[in-house]
This record gives C-alpha cells, sequence and structure tokens, in this order.
C-alpha cells in the first residue's frame, strides 16, 4: 500500500521535456508578438518622419524663392497665374470658414446625441441609432460632395436667393455631417465611462436626470469630450473632396458663407491634378500649403494633450 501511494505521488519525468518544450514555445512566440508590434512602431515612426523630412525639403526649396512673410501675411493667391502672388491667407480663411460651419453643426448636435444615446436612450433605440451613425462615418467623401451640389445647395437658395452653386455653406453643411458621428461616438463612450456611483449618488441628494447629466456626467466627462471636439475640428480642417466638390475653387477673403471660396486641401488637389510643370514654383506651392497645414494641426494636438490632462478625471 505505501509503495503504491509513493508511485502515485511521485514526479513524472516524462512529462518534463514537454511542459518545458511548450514554456519554450510560448517564449519563442511572445518574442515574435513582441518584434511584430516594434516593427509597427517602427514604421509609423519611420513614415511620419519620411513626411516631415519631403514638407520640410520642398518647403525650403519654396521659401528660398519667396518671402515666408508674403506667404504667411499676403491676402492675394495668385500661384497659377501672372502676376503670382502667394499670400495663403485666402486658403487660411476659407479652411476655417468651413471648420466653423461645420463645428456649429457637428458639435452641439453630437454632444446632445451622445447625451441621449448614454443618459436616456433604450436598449432597443441605441441598438438603431448607433449603426445608423457608423453609417454615416462609412459614406465615402465624395458621396457626401455630390449630395452637397444636388441636395443642399439647391435648398439654399430657395431659402437665399443670392447663393453662389458653389458656397461654402454647402460644404460646412456636409463636413459637419460627415464629422458628427465622431463626435457622438466618442463622446457617448466618454459619457458612458462615468462610474455608475457618480449618478447614484447625485439621485440620492434629490436631483433630476437632467441635472445628473448636465452638472455631474457631462463634467466628470470633459476630457473625453474635449478630445473629439478637437478630433473632430482636425478632421474638418484635412477635409478634401468634400469641399472641393461644393466649395469651388476662388480663393478670397470673405466671411459670407454663401460665396465660393478655396480651401487649403483644395487647392492641393487642385495643383496635384497635373496641369502644373513639376518641380515648379507653382507645384512647390503645395508642398509649403501642406507644411502649414501640418503645423496647424500639429498645433491642435498639442492643444488638445494639454487640455486632456487639464480637465482629466481619474476614478478608482
Amino acid at each position: 500500500m505505501e509503495e503504491a501511494l509513493v508511485r502515485d505521488i511521485s514526479p513524472k519525468p516524462a512529462s518534463a521535456p514537454v511542459n518545458l518544450f511548450l514554456r519554450r514555445g510560448g517564449r519563442w512566440q511572445e518574442s515574435l508578438i513582441q518584434w511584430v508590434f516594434y516593427v509597427c512602431a517602427l514604421v509609423s515612426v519611420i513614415t511620419t518622419a519620411s513626411i516631415i523630412v519631403v514638407l520640410v525639403k520642398e518647403s525650403w526649396g519654396f521659401f528660398r524663392e519667396e518671402s515666408i512673410f508674403d506667404f504667411l501675411f499676403g491676402t492675394t493667391w495668385t500661384p497659377l497665374f501672372v502676376p503670382r502672388s502667394f499670400g495663403v491667407l485666402p486658403l487660411v480663411n476659407g479652411t476655417f470658414l468651413i471648420v466653423a460651419g461645420s463645428a456649429l453643426i457637428a458639435l452641439p448636435i453630437g454632444l446632445s446625441t451622445a447625451i441621449y444615446l448614454s443618459e436616456y436612450a433604450s436598449t432597443r433605440v441605441r441598438s438603431v441609432i448607433k449603426p445608423m451613425l457608423e453609417i454615416l462615418a462609412g459614406i465615402p467623401t465624395v458621396v457626401y460632395g455630390y449630395f452637397a451640389l444636388t441636395f443642399v445647395t439647391p435648398a439654399l437658395t430657395m431659402v437665399y436667393g443670392e447663393t453662389r452653386v458653389f458656397n461654402a455653406a454647402s460644404a460646412s453643411i456636409v463636413v459637419g455631417i460627415m464629422v458628427l458621428p465622431m463626435v457622438a461616438s466618442l463622446c457617448d463612450n466618454a459619457l458612458r465611462a462615468v462610474p455608475s456611483s457618480l449618478r447614484q449618488g447625485g439621485y440620492a441628494l434629490g436631483a433630476t436626470q437632467f441635472e445628473v447629466t448636465t452638472t455631474i456626467v457631462a463634467p466628470s466627462a470633459l476630457s473625453g469630450i474635449l478630445a473629439s471636439f478637437v478630433l473632430a475640428v482636425s478632421r474638418a480642417i484635412g477635409e478634401t473632396m468634400a469641399v472641393t466638390l461644393a466649395a469651388g475653387a476662388t480663393p478670397r477673403m470673405t466671411l459670407n458663407p454663401m460665396e465660393s471660396i478655396q480651401t487649403m486641401t483644395a487647392y492641393m488637389v487642385q495643383v496635384s491634378l497635373g496641369d502644373v510643370p513639376a518641380y515648379g514654383i507653382e507645384y512647390k506651392t503645395i508642398f509649403a500649403v501642406g507644411s502649414l497645414l501640418f503645423f496647424i494641426t500639429f498645433v491642435m494636438n498639442i492643444l488638445s494633450a494639454m487640455a486632456l490632462r487639464r480637465f482629466r478625471e481619474k476614478y478608482e
């Protein structure tokens, strides 16, 4: 009996090599996964650095021939006509006119949609609205551009008869619709991340659902809400096809949304079509404009990071 007990509890040497092999196999797989992640991160860094090098190199060639002061503060942009003028402010004006108009549409509607989905909507209603928002996010931007030309602009003409065929208002509306799903989805995630204990504490003090939402939940999710706003604005700044089709190609200094304007991205598309000789001063303008666009989005990302650190809430 004792011999049988000793035999049962004694280690089985035959299984040791198998366990060692499995451990070695697991370590090999883990090392492989780490190298794959490292290579992916390295590719991202190299790609970003390559873009910056190309922009700086080509922009330097442009600014060797033209004054950077005249480029940044000039109010006339005619690089493709004689006499040439390289003041980029009309393009910046058109870009921020689109951004302001789209933000007035996307930010309040997106935040309101997120509050409704997070705090008020039933599970059934949420299961219907969320996929619809995802469908909006998946529509190609060129479709938004043609939608602006064939539907939004005629509707604006019925309201305001002096609306141009290509106008900033139409482009702002479709860009606002385009970035609305991003704002709604990110704000919804931020609101739902707020602990339920905070809501219950507000209800325990006698607050209504609206008071809990506006005074407890929304301020607690402020960092995520601000991050969604910055991402939406960055998306609107970099939008290309919709504004190219809807806003036109007339760089001008104006605040009238019913007039035709041109954005920085739309100009880059115009020059990239192949009608401009390569490596000439006209061709180099797209890199100068691209560098300015990169700098603007970079500054916005820095401001976003500062806002996140300032308003970030941590919950245990």
